[in-house]
């Protein structure tokens, strides 16, 4: 148990420092674009970082890029894939209207999901999603970073890797 509340600690701390980053981004209430963020600001965070590529007209999310540590977790590559793609219809409606809000709202976002949906209810995402814009105000891209919490192989992993 420990373990475990160290491991959300340390998760707790990658989200303030994502999120520091991405603030420290807007001028004048104008939201960061894609153009703005710099990978290597962040390096260690990278294994489970994700772009959320908007689409409207209808409303649609894409995965543009998928962190090679989320490759663990989907158990396969979900770069380039719809939400419809990558999650069963419970866990895809869950992103929809999380990454709707986003994108309506203009604000940044938090939350934890169980892997429940994969067979893995002992592993949970602490999830981060950021808004990007690249004209400042219509948010086109979501910038995201999951925490991954539970135990694995008898080991707690918190999804943070030294870069």
């Amino acid at each position: 148990m420990a373990a475990q509340m160290g491991a959300s600690a340390a998760a707790a701390r990658a989200h303030e420092e994502l999120y520091a980053y991405w603030a420290g981004l807007r001028r004048s209430g104008r939201l960061p674009g894609r153009d703005d963020i710099r990978p290597d600001d962040f390096k260690r965070l990278l294994p489970t970082i994700s772009l959320i590529d908007v689409r409207r007209d209808p409303l649609e999310f894409r995965l543009r890029l998928a962190g090679t540590g989320l490759y663990g977790v989907y158990g396969r590559e979900i770069t380039g894939r719809t939400l419809a793609e990558v999650y069963n219809a419970n866990a895809a409606d869950y992103w929809r209207r999380e990454l709707t809000k986003v994108v309506e709202e203009r604000r940044p976002s938090v939350g934890v999901h169980s892997l429940a949906w994969r067979g893995a209810a002992h592993i949970s995402i602490l999830w981060l999603r950021l808004p990007l814009a690249s004209n400042g105000a219509d948010v086109d891209m979501i910038l995201g970073y999951d925490a991954i919490v539970g135990v694995q192989g008898g080991t707690v992993s918190s999804g943070i890797r030294a870069a």
